[in-house]
């Protein structure tokens, strides 16, 4: 699958530009819907990955991009969840996420993307 995060606030899937956080699930991209994580926001300072949000876990495996700095939080419910789905979840800082991305098929391709902090 090709993947960029080109620059800050941006990442490019498949040629296409997307300036706010994606979905990937089986190499199809929709944005993310933070709305039912963001009643969690105070508790972290941003708003958090929280399992409320719909998340593709369809795979064994789950990339979290955490943002240009690492920074998305993702809440312990999350990892809860991907425990008990057998799923594994990578998180990585969202340049080191398209890489990783870039390297599988799109098919395989199950993340979510955050393109700020």
């Amino acid at each position: 699958m090709n993947v960029r995060y080109p620059e800050f606030g941006v990442i490019e899937i498949e040629g296409e530009r997307f300036e706010h956080d994606v979905v990937v699930e089986a190499g199809q991209v929709r944005r993310r819907n933070k709305k039912a994580s963001k009643e969690h926001r105070d508790r972290y300072g941003h708003t958090p990955l929280s399992a409320d949000e719909e998340l593709p876990w369809s795979s064994h495996r789950l990339i979290v991009g955490t943002g240009a700095h690492g920074r998305l939080p993702i809440m312990p419910e999350v990892y809860q969840q991907a425990r008990d789905r057998d799923v594994e979840v990578v998180a990585l800082p969202t340049d080191e996420a398209a890489k990783l991305l870039g390297s599988v098929e799109a098919s395989e391709a199950f993340a979510v993307l955050h393109v700020t902090c």
